[in-house]
């Protein structure tokens, strides 16, 4: 259970329905993640975040092949970074793999058969900006989906399927 006591205020609703990754590919590992979708939010400690993401991949694995393809295993999360880092000792601004990402909901899976063929992915969360986040900073939410199979082919790939997702923010801020 969240409690989010006190009265909130929606502060803004941010949305997008741009795919930033139009596939996602098909291996035996289930951590190599592609950020399918994202949206950048200003905010401020304490701040709760209620998120909203829908999406949809489409199995046509072995299609150009010409054989029947397999069922591919999808797992999706919902994550944050804040994408406004301080500069280290140096002056210099940390690259983008040493922010640190914060997994801010359950993690969601399902199988995708050739006969299935489409999986709509949905998933949502509440999550309260950390109390010590920095004055000024914004955040992203993004969603990271893998694909992964036993069956899997060098150079297999689920779609993304661009006309099919959201990614929705609303940023409620604590009035006291």
């Amino acid at each position: 259970m969240i409690a989010l006591g006190g009265v909130l205020a929606l502060a803004g609703l941010y949305a997008n329905e741009e795919v930033t990754a139009s596939t996602v590919p098909v291996d035996l590992a289930t951590a190599t993640w592609r950020t399918v979708m994202r949206v950048v939010v200003p905010v401020a400690a304490g701040d709760v975040l209620d998120v909203e993401a829908r999406a949809r991949v489409t199995n046509d694995v072995g299609v150009d092949r010409g054989d029947a393809g397999y069922t591919i295993g999808v797992g999706a999360h919902l994550w944050t970074y804040d994408c406004d880092p301080d500069p280290g000792p140096d002056g210099t601004v940390p690259p983008v793999s040493g922010r640190p990402w914060t997994k801010i909901a359950p993690s969601w899976g399902d199988n995708v058969s050739r006969d299935r063929h489409h999986l709509p992915i949905g998933l949502g969360a509440f999550w309260t900006v950390p109390a010590d986040w920095p004055a000024g900073h914004r955040i992203v939410v993004v969603l990271r989906v893998d694909a992964h199979s036993t069956a899997w082919k060098s150079g297999d790939t689920l779609t993304v399927d661009a006309d099919y997702g959201q990614l929705i923010v609303r940023r409620w801020t604590p009035l006291t």
